[in-house]
This record gives structure tokens, sequence and C-alpha cells, in this order.
């Protein structure tokens, strides 16, 4: 059932109380429906809330990385094979020095090291297997959450438009960007904006990504399609200069700051940019409500890591929900994704700073340069932090 809402005091629900009301329906949200489903919650019991309208998420065409446990995860949930390219590859370095390594899926005896999609076809996959899985699970779509009332045996969802729903346990999924302003505990404005477009080179290399350290922050180029997404992240005055260039200077600019590993640079998309920060929600749950994805964590984009802690979050969450849909699984899944969280925010937030908080050419930036071939030289350590960039830390 999909009411067009906003009005959802004037749709009919087959029920005013459910088991779990998930607020965002993105990847995360309808990854964490169809992972409650497989554990045996009722489908009917489920719904998802979401801002958007199914045509508004459908055109979303930003680029994510999904890890290989990511992969796992969406084909534990039904929701596996998607249009996507794989990662065979990482290459990584640093500008202007020698350092480099090289993370190749035959060393980590694995199919794909991660696989480059579209938000609007992971979300496609995601909605067809919970028509065809859950089809009796509720969504309900371009409905403003106002606020959520906590209750002794339950939470009350509160409309805009008045409208309330209630539920044992809510969900906050809703994914996001950057916004010093949000109601989380920890902040950190990096002073750093992603440019991002769709770029061809003459010589692509297959199945292989690159993350090329800079003075100014990561320029990731992840093989999509016949190019490459780009992630370009610079200081906003940088930022603002480049979005001003026509493509062939913007390409010369690009081939510069990048090198000569894919021959020449030769079209561009359209460039867009977001604003880069740190929200990172650190204190336990509080009643029946509980965070996850962008709305617990907003990370920098280096490694691409946020939507992949996100599906984790979820994996675990579901887990802990199909035994009890009480207060008490919301605190053990805050202590059991502590470690994880903290490690993955530690990694992102320390690699973003070296470039927001030193000069250029510093020491800690050369430090970089020299750990980059370390890790290539030393097994255990390219094993740990690729293992902790595919699945997280487990404990």
């Amino acid at each position: 059932m999909e009411p067009s809402l906003g009005n959802a005091s004037k749709c009919h629900l087959p029920s005013e109380k459910f088991d779990v009301a998930i607020c965002g329906a993105g990847p995360v949200g309808q990854t964490l429906a169809l992972l409650l489903v497989k554990q045996g919650i009722n489908p009917a019991r489920i719904v998802l809330i979401d801002g958007r309208s199914a045509e508004q998420a459908s055109q979303d065409q930003r680029t994510i990385v999904l890890s290989y446990g990511s992969q796992q995860i969406l084909q534990a949930a039904t929701a596996w094979p998607i249009k996507s390219t794989e990662i065979h590859q990482i290459h990584v370095s640093r500008r202007g020095h020698f350092g480099r390594t090289l993370i190749d899926r035959a060393e980590h005896h694995v199919p794909a090291l991660g696989y480059v999609t579209r938000y609007a076809d992971l979300l496609k996959k995601l909605t067809l297997a919970l028509e065809k899985t859950a089809p009796r699970s509720i969504f309900l779509r371009s409905a403003k959450v106002g606020s959520i009332t906590q209750m002794e045996t339950h939470a009350q969802i509160n409309f805009e438009d008045r409208a309330t729903i209630n539920a044992s346990i809510v969900v906050q999924a809703e994914g996001g960007i950057f916004n010093e302003q949000a109601p989380q505990t920890k902040h950190h404005n990096y002073q750093q904006t992603a440019l991002i477009a769709h770029v061809k080179t003459r010589l692509p290399i297959a199945a292989r990504a690159f993350e090329r350290f800079t003075e100014q922050g990561p320029l990731a180029l992840l093989p999509q399609d016949d190019g490459y997404a780009l992630v370009w992240c610079v200081r906003p005055d940088t930022a603002a200069r480049l979005l001003t260039l026509n493509d062939n200077t913007f390409l010369a600019e690009l081939q510069t700051t990048f090198g000569d590993r894919l021959g020449n640079f030769i079209d561009s998309t359209p460039r867009f940019s977001f604003e880069l920060g740190l929200n990172a929600q650190t204190n336990p749950p509080v009643g029946r409500s509980i965070s996850l994805g962008n709305a617990a964590q907003t990370l920098h984009p280096v490694a691409g890591q946020g939507l992949n802690l996100g599906l984790r979050d979820a994996y675990k969450l579901a887990q802990l929900l199909s035994k009890s849909l009480e207060p008490e699984s919301l605190q053990k899944f805050f202590l059991a994704r502590q470690s994880d969280r903290k490690t993955t925010i530690q990694i992102t937030d320390q690699l973003a700073k070296i470039f927001t908080r030193t000069p250029d050419g510093s020491f800690q930036q050369t430090l970089l340069s020299t750990g980059l071939g370390l890790i290539d030289l030393c097994a255990p350590a390219q094993q740990w932090l690729t293992a902790q960039m595919m699945f997280g830390r487990r404990t």
C-alpha cells in the first residue's frame, strides 16, 4: 500500500499502531525493512515514511559506492544484483610524492572490493524487492514528520499536517548532508567542498578506482559506465572557482591535479558541489527511537564509508528487533555498533583533517605519503585497513 501523503490523516491505514516505523525510505531504511521481514516481522506491521515522492526519489542520480560487505547485506535482503560497476583494484597515492598503495581483490579473496552504482538504481531494486517480498508493508510518501513523542509503551509520530501514528519502535533513517545545526552531539566543519561530476579519459583502466590525496583533500575517480565518477574535495574558494570554469579549462586543471595515469581527460558532465562536515551522535538512545545511517552520522566522503556504515547499522538492528521490540534492544544495538562506528568515524575524520588543519606540504601530509608506501609493503596493515573498509570493525 502506498498512499501519496503529507495528508496521512486522510489516508486509510490498516493499522494505527505499527511494530516498526522507519522515517526515511532511502537505501538504509528500505534495507532495514527487508531485513526485518526476513527476520520474521510481519510486513503489515512495518511503515516506511519519506518526505519525498516516489518520482523525486527515482530521479536522484548520485553515485554511491557499496563495499563487498554491503553487497552481502543487500544479498541477504534479496536486493541483489543491481546495475553496478565492480571495483577490482584501488590505487591510493599522494600527489607529488612517491608513496602509494595498490589494493587488489585477489589478495583479499573477494570477487570485488566494491561496487559503483547510482542511488536511483539501488533504490529501485530495493523497492522492487519490497513489493515482491513484503507486499503488505506500508509506504507513506511526501509525508513530513514534525516530532516524535515518547510514551511508555510506544512512540507517537506527529506529522506536520497534525496526523499521528504510533509504533513500538521508531527508526530515524532520513539521509542528508552535513548540517551544523543538526541535533547531533558532535560537529566538525571541514571547510571543504566536494565537487562531483562524471568524466571520461583516453586510457581508462577497467575496474580500477583511484584515491588521490592532494594538498587540499582527496580526489576520487570511481569506474562507472564508460568513464569515472569524480569526487574532488577542495577548499570552498577553490570549488567556487572550479564551478565557473568551462569544460576544457576544468579538465585541464583536473589533469594537472590527477596526472597522466589514465591519459587525457576528454569529457565532463555538469558539475555539482556540497559542503563537507561531520555530524556524529555519541549519546545512547532515549526511549523507543534510534537513528541509523546519515541520521546518526554524516561522514567525509574519503574512502566512501557513509552508506556502508548505515547498511551495517541496519543489519544489526534487524537482528535485535526480531527478538524484542522493547527499548532494551535499542540499548544493545547502540553498544554493539559503537566500536565499528567509532573506528570508521576516526579513520575518515583524521584523513580529512590532515588536509584541513595542516598547511600544504606539511610534515603530516608528507607522513601520509610515507604511510601509503609502508601499507603497500606491510600485508597485515593492508589486510586490516581493507577489511575495515569492506566489513567494518567486528566485535
